[in-house]
């Protein structure tokens, strides 16, 4: 204050602004910003009376005014939500902000105060989920393995622990599977469902690559196989944030009491097969359904009859059947090779690519999401299965004539015509075939005469060869071969015997 009084006193005197700050002690900068804030006041020398050092201050230099008594606060938590979304900066929120409150904070305050605020809800901050009755089961592996001993080798096998909890009432069911493979991972799941007798409205697993195929925050790829499951038992599959345990912390919690109930309880046992490991396992998980809590009352198991099972879902007729996807090109003869059998889908999807689920007992084909065919698995390899549908018109009149009906004809023509036609349908694999070469066979009885194919067939039952190319050489060559052996100048005739002729 004393310095104020000072430069009004000396800019009275008219000392210049370089000489009153040389004589207060300050910069010239000072001098001229008191000088413009007493005449913005309407305050000289003398100062007036009844202005005291305290008012004279409050003039010149008034406290400045808290920023969130003129610029509102900005929606932090929507910020931040807003942060996460793509091509979203804080700039471009900031300007949102000034459009909705021209007098805000700038810029710069806005960035403080968000950092501020974020400080505020960082990582100590945990949510804490309440639990609804039937709404979750979370599943994951234990880390540690469980152990039995192969009887025929004496080799140790490792066994991998899978473990589910109830969200609400912390229900536990925990088997040794083999290995941590999808197979292995569902079979585990529908031995979960069927020891609780009922199903949840979501699953809740890791992002195993045995379920995932490509982790996702917002929409996980699942594998086929676990959609699959999630559809039968009508439950939603819900996998936790990659490297987020807090997401699946009941069974976290869960994975730890397995390991010290049921692996440490287990550690020095001896199994000789993986039934009588989970036999064992079975009786500890019921012993900790049923102990009381410590901090709440009743049992896992007495919550889990009480609120759980009411509110989850009923299991269905049947369970679930672990079934392969695989994708398939329709051939021309409208199958598909799945596992070494032939199945037949509609003509029209020639060419195309199909996917197929292939289970225990049933091979399903899809073409864009809709069943079209279902085959019962072939039984043995290169066995083929096909629907008389999926043929095209002019295929099932053609098979409609039937080799009978063929081998009527060739009788007509004579007995060693017939004899022909049935040794040959002998050799061929396939009914299409049989027909096929049988009517190449009757068609010479057109192309020459009925006689003709009659001794030629009679030469060929003696040759052994049954074949249309050999009927036909027979005939254009006009063998006649003895009743016990071709003399030593007769011509070999064989579909495989091309003769002279075919090299000019």
């Amino acid at each position: 204050m004393r310095k104020i009084k000072e430069v009004l006193r000396l800019d009275a005197a008219g000392i210049t602004d370089q000489g009153i700050a040389q004589s207060v002690g300050c910069s010239r900068s000072t001098v001229q910003e008191c000088l413009r804030r007493a005449r913005a006041a309407g305050i000289s020398w003398p100062v007036p009376d009844g202005v005291d050092d305290a008012a004279l201050e409050a003039q010149l230099y008034p406290p400045p005014i808290a920023a969130s008594a003129t610029a509102p606060e900005p929606d932090f938590p929507e910020i931040a939500a807003e942060l996460t979304r793509k091509h979203v900066t804080r700039r471009l929120l900031w300007r949102e902000y000034r459009q909705r409150h021209p007098n805000g904070l700038g810029y710069t305050a806005f960035c403080v105060h968000f950092r501020r605020w974020r400080k505020t809800i960082g990582a100590a901050v945990t949510l804490v989920r309440e639990h609804v009755p039937g709404e979750q089961l979370f599943v994951d592996y234990s880390g540690d393995p469980a152990y039995w001993v192969d009887r025929a080798t004496g080799e140790r096998r490792a066994a991998r622990l899978f473990i589910a909890a109830w969200g609400f009432s912390h229900k536990l069911f925990a088997v040794a599977t083999a290995t941590e493979k999808t197979e292995d991972w569902l079979s585990a799941h529908v031995a979960a469902l069927t020891a609780f007798g009922c199903a949840p409205a979501s699953i809740v697993p890791d992002n195993a690559s045995a379920i995932v195929r490509r982790a996702c925050r917002y929409e996980p790829d699942l594998n086929p196989e676990y959609r699959d499951l999630a559809e039968h038992y009508g439950l939603a599959i819900l996998p936790a944030r990659v490297r987020k345990p807090r997401d699946k912390a009941k069974v976290e919690g869960a994975v730890l009491i397995g390991q010290r109930r049921i692996l440490g309880a287990l550690r020095d046992a001896t199994f000789f097969s993986l039934g009588e490991l989970n036999a064992a396992i079975a009786v500890i998980v019921a012993e900790i359904n049923a102990e009381p809590f410590q901090k709440r009352q009743g049992s896992r198991s007495q919550l889990f009859e009480q609120y759980e099972r009411p509110a989850a879902k009923p299991l269905p007729a049947r369970p679930y059947e672990y079934a392969r996807w695989r994708r398939s090109v329709v051939h021309r003869d409208h199958h598909i090779e799945v596992a070494k059998g032939y199945y037949s889908v509609p003509y029209a999807l020639i060419g195309q690519q199909v996917d197929v689920r292939v289970g225990a007992r049933v091979v399903e084909i899809f073409s864009a999401g809709a069943l079209v065919a279902a085959h019962v698995r072939t039984e043995r390899p290169y066995q083929r299965r096909t629907i008389e549908a999926h043929r095209p018109a002019e295929h099932r009149a053609y098979l409609a004539l039937g080799f009978d009906q063929l081998l009527n004809q060739a009788k007509r023509i004579g007995p060693n015509t017939a004899a022909v036609l049935a040794k040959q349908a002998l050799q061929k694999k396939h009914l299409g075939e049989t027909i096929r070469s049988a009517q190449g066979i009757l068609r010479l009885a057109t192309d020459f005469s009925a006689e003709a194919l009659e001794r030629a067939a009679g030469s060929a039952l003696q040759l052994k060869v049954y074949s249309y190319r050999a009927l036909r050489d027979l005939i254009q060559q006009r063998v006649t071969v003895g009743a016990t052996e071709p003399p030593a100048t007769a011509t070999v005739v064989h579909e495989n015997v091309r003769g002279s002729k075919y090299f000019h």
